[in-house]
């Protein structure tokens, strides 16, 4: 199996099934974490250095900051109703609390944080939606946390490709810190698959294909992006969603296009 895909484990105490550490996979900015807790069960954690966007994947919970408390937020049953999420920031040198309401499935985003900002509610208003692509290549957007909105380090976005499209297509890159032409961001894709027993599949590869990995990747899955050209392809009959996690030595998210598909702009 490929080094860059990362399988869920068995929930543990704290109800984690996913747990991307920076220094466990060889890089310096995203660390990324999945909990399934059930309904009444509850999650803290401290922030240390890192910022974090706690992402309601589904379910409902209570939120609770040294500075703020956010009470019965979330309302999707499954990220397939394709409706933003609520979401909270939580700034570095910080803790939370996590109760949930229901079953409940979250994201934790982090990357490093400088203190620059406070804990805020991001409310599905909030949250930038969006139509890319055409055709074959068409895909629906939520920016979660894009550039234009207040964080440190961290970008975070969610994209749904229908059945037999494929998205972060045509294929691109930011692993260069080369501003202002290309920015360098680690990325991770935390990948559902509806119906659940399916399968899309993603290439890494750069230009020399000293990296060159595609692999087929199953619900609950993430794939490193740590360089590189990163396109998902689905396969007739299953639909994707995907959480992305990105952050570099600079908030910007600036690609370059790989030359021998850029005619497909």
């Amino acid at each position: 199996m490929s080094s860059l895909l990362k399988k869920p484990h068995q929930r543990d105490s704290e109800g984690n099934v996913i747990k991307i550490a920076p220094e466990s996979v060889g890089w310096k900015y995203v660390g990324f974490e999945v909990y399934q807790l059930d309904k009444g069960k509850k999650l803290s954690k401290t922030t240390n250095n890192n910022e974090v966007c706690i992402v309601i994947l589904s379910g409902k919970a209570n939120i609770q900051t040294n500075d703020r408390s956010f009470s019965d937020i979330g309302q999707r049953k499954s990220v397939f109703e394709k409706i933003p999420p609520y979401s909270v920031y939580v700034p570095n040198q910080n803790q939370y609390s996590i109760e949930a309401r229901t079953n409940l499935e979250i994201a934790i985003c982090l990357a490093p944080g400088q203190s620059s900002y406070q804990t805020r509610l991001i409310e599905p208003k909030d949250v930038g939606q969006e139509d890319r692509g055409s055709g074959k290549m068409s895909r629906k957007i939520h920016n979660i946390l894009p550039e234009q909105k207040e964080a440190d380090s961290l970008l975070v976005v969610e994209v749904f490709t229908p059945d037999g499209n494929t998205s972060s297509y045509p294929p691109h890159k930011h692993d260069q810190n080369n501003l202002p032409e290309e920015s360098y961001l680690e990325e991770t894709y935390y990948h559902k698959v509806n119906p659940a027993q399916g399968f899309v599949f993603q290439r890494v590869y750069n230009d020399d294909r000293s990296l060159n990995e595609t692999m087929s990747v199953e619900n609950g899955d993430v794939v490193l992006v740590p360089e590189g050209y990163h396109p998902v392809s689905c396969v007739p009959g299953y639909e994707s969603y995907y959480l992305n996690v990105m952050a570099g030595p600079v908030r910007t998210w600036k690609f370059h296009n790989d030359k021998d598909h850029e005619w497909l702009f």
